[in-house]
């Protein structure tokens, strides 16, 4: 008598060895960089994520609507920390473990404006993501580890009404959202106009210690525990239109909004007076965020062998807070807000040579400004008088050239070989602060595709490239802040209290990487691929934290952190992943009609940071390794799928400074969902994330024996979404 499947697949999920993933079809698009000029019509049925992922002339990952609805999820970031070698950590997206800067997040193929925020857009509103391994000529090289691209819903070829009602639940109520999306077509015009709103209440908890003395000057661990509840609402809408207006002309204007507002009240309590150290106080903190953009595209085909495409684009954004501390003596109130502004334009102009070889040659063009203002007040009296309200602003002019050629060797063997030339200006100024750096980066990219077979189910990819990661506009602010646990200039501050401020000369990360991948695609929709990279970086950037001698603005010695480059590093990891039917996977345990899918995926990792001691010198949150495993069931005579997701990191230890080590505890996601789908037009998902959570626990030392050990709590969320197409 057979093993249920569920409960086989459970099984498998708590076995190493025998975790696979599952197949997935979505929406149609381009694979990747095209190598014809020829008119295409769509005839047939939608490509699977399969065969635009086949199809690309560089290694990628893309994922369509199945995978975007499973859980149904209500922002993307809960959607990419499934994904195989993508995490999230303090809500920046990583990709092989590398953190903020190092993956390259973009909307239609263009760097994603500043202010976006992952976690407050709906999946609804997205065709599909494709997760690339590597850079390539026609895209920025700001991409050491990879880059995910957003590629936002087009127009139907027929008028459509979309409803998503959705509700959440972590404490106290459930938090409602909800999408609606209007298509239509007129002639030779459609557009799609989708509008999300959304709200959301959740409740975090921390636990602190740290050495010190008691009222008596007697050694003892101070503690204190902060509960956090977090609650705020928003909207966005990402409109597009497309006019047709030839065979071989069309425009298309997309524009993207989103705006929010959002609050943190903390309320902590200490385990008694302690004369040393400073510990939070409770605070009260709101604040808004707002985004804008707005982008154009002209393309144009001039002849069977010629095609010219030009872009421009527009956004702003602007974000507000108003922090104060409470519950204490000398009250800290900041208040301050930004705003960053931002031109774009690129063309690129694409020639047919010969039967083999799309040339290609552009340009990509970028301007940018941020303006910040900010006053703190302690205890009613202006914080550093000489800066405090000031204006500081950061400028950045990005210039970038590019060739590209797309060469079909042969039926068996092709080649996408491109160099970029980039140049970037960065200026900051501010009070004391008038500084100016500029860089240039020469990127030569080349990326080889060996089909093992004529059909091209199997297949060898291997890519060699230059990239870099630029400093970040704020961190090249020079703007210099007080830790709010010592608001008093005049006082010294402890190293694990540090002031903070930017670094005006920053120069690039230099990155040369090496990409081989190893990929098979089955007959029923299976997909297995392994894949090898390295990076060599050179002058990595770190926060370094260092005991500053008093100054005109700050007259006593304070602990202040920086941003600088400190050394070279390297970095290297395998890559495995595995999803398909269970019939195909493990033919000797289930029936090939089996409705369940399997999944899983392992990445190892493994980096080193030249000028810091200890074999736990490696780049910053760069965990050794971490998996997942997973499965989906379809019943049979019922309408009900369900399915389950686990993804595991272990705990590890980073030497992060000569004199500072971080020592991050072990993550565990474990999500379920179950969806009823009533007829083609209405489906209800229930979801469950985040069950049996772990504390997030993370221990920061520094060589003189002080240290800071928080461990954060989490909570389960609960969903459900309804889905209809009317």
């Amino acid at each position: 008598m057979k093993t249920h499947a569920i409960a086989r697949a459970c099984l498998l999920a708590c076995l190493p060895v025998a975790s696979v993933a599952f197949a997935q079809e979505g929406p149609p698009g381009e694979g990747g960089a095209s190598r014809r000029l020829d008119r295409v019509e769509i005839t047939g049925g939608r490509p699977s994520d399969n065969d635009l992922r086949r199809k690309a002339s560089v290694s990628k990952q893309v994922y369509g609507r199945e995978e975007l609805d499973r859980y149904g999820d209500t922002n993307v970031a809960d959607v990419l920390k499934r994904l195989p070698g993508i995490s999230m950590v303090d809500g920046a997206v990583r990709m092989r473990g590398l953190g903020n800067g190092y993956t390259m997040v973009m909307i239609n193929g263009d760097p994603a404006p500043p202010g976006f925020k992952l976690d407050q857009l709906d999946p609804s509103q997205i065709e599909r993501i494709e997760v690339s391994k590597g850079a390539t000529a026609d895209q920025s090289a700001q991409s050491v580890a990879g880059s995910i691209n957003v590629i936002l819903k087009e127009p139907p070829r027929v008028s459509q009404r979309d409803l998503r009602l959705g509700a959440n639940y972590n404490i106290e109520s459930p938090r409602p959202s909800g999408t609606f999306t209007l298509s239509e077509r007129m002639g030779p015009v459609s557009f799609t106009v989708p509008l999300s709103v959304f709200t959301w209440l959740n409740r975090q908890e921390a636990d602190i210690r740290r050495p010190g003395l008691d009222q008596n000057g007697q050694a003892t661990v101070a503690t204190q525990h902060a509960e956090t509840r977090n609650h705020g609402h928003g909207f966005n809408s990402a409109p597009r239109l497309n006019w047709k207006i030839s065979d071989d002309e069309t425009v298309s204007l997309q524009g993207f909004a989103q705006k929010g507002w959002w609050n943190n009240d903390t309320t902590v309590r200490t385990g008694g007076p302690y004369r040393a150290p400073k510990l939070d106080d409770s605070s009260d903190n709101e604040g808004t965020w707002q985004l804008l953009r707005a982008n154009a595209q002209w393309s144009k085909r001039l002849n069977e062998n010629q095609k010219v495409e030009l872009k421009a684009g527009v956004q702003d954004a602007k974000a507000t807070w108003n922090n104060l501390t409470i519950d204490t003596p000398v009250p800290v109130h900041n208040i301050g807000g930004n705003t960053d502004r931002g031109l774009t334009q690129t063309g690129k102009f694409s020639q047919l040579v010969g039967d083999d070889h799309t040339v290609s040659v552009g340009w990509d063009l970028e301007w940018r400004r941020r303006n910040e203002t900010r006053t703190t007040t302690v205890g009613g009296v202006d914080q550093l008088p000489a800066v405090n309200g000031e204006a500081f602003r950061a400028d950045i002019d990005r210039r970038a050239f590019f060739l590209q050629d797309e060469w079909e060797i042969n039926p068996l063997w092709s080649a996408s070989l491109g160099l970029r030339s980039e140049r970037i200006a960065t200026t900051s100024s501010g009070v004391g602060v008038n500084a100016r750096n500029s860089f240039s980066v020469l990127s030569p990219l080349v990326h080889v595709n060996w089909k093992l077979d004529a059909k091209g189910r199997e297949m060898v990819r291997a890519s060699v490239t230059r990239s870099y990661k630029s400093p970040e506009i704020t961190q090249l602010m020079g703007r210099y802040a007080l830790n709010n646990n010592y608001p008093d200039e005049k006082q010294t501050n402890d190293e694990l209290n540090p002031d903070r401020v930017g670094n005006p000369m920053l120069k690039p990360e230099l990155a040369t990487g090496i990409d081989i991948a190893y990929e098979r695609y089955m007959t029923g929709g299976g997909m297995f691929s392994l894949g090898f990279f390295h990076r060599s970086i050179n002058d990595l950037i770190r926060n370094v934290t260092t005991l500053d001698a008093p100054t005109a603005i700050v007259p006593v010695p304070r602990y202040v952190l920086r941003p600088t480059n400190i050394s070279r590093a390297t970095t290297s990891g395998i890559e495995m992943e595995l999803k398909g039917r269970a019939g195909e996977l493990l033919p000797s345990l289930f029936d090939m009609k089996t409705a369940l899918n399997l999944r899983t995926a392992l990445s190892v990792y493994h980096s080193r940071v030249k000028a810091l001691p200890g074999p736990d010198a490696r780049l910053d949150q760069q965990p050794p390794w971490s998996g997942s495993v997973g499965f989906d069931y379809r019943f049979s005579g019922l309408p009900l799928t369900v399915g389950s997701t686990l993804v595991y990191t272990p705990g590890y230890e980073t030497q992060q400074t000569e004199r500072q080590t971080l020592d991050q505890g072990r993550s565990r996601q474990l999500d379920l969902f179950a969806q009823w789908t009533f007829s083609p037009k209405t489906s209800l998902r229930f979801s469950a994330n985040n069950l049996a959570p772990l504390d997030n626990t993370r221990l920061t030392s520094v060589s003189s024996g002080d240290y800071t050990y928080v461990a954060r709590g989490s909570r389960t969320q609960l969903g459900l979404a309804l889905d209809m197409k009317l």
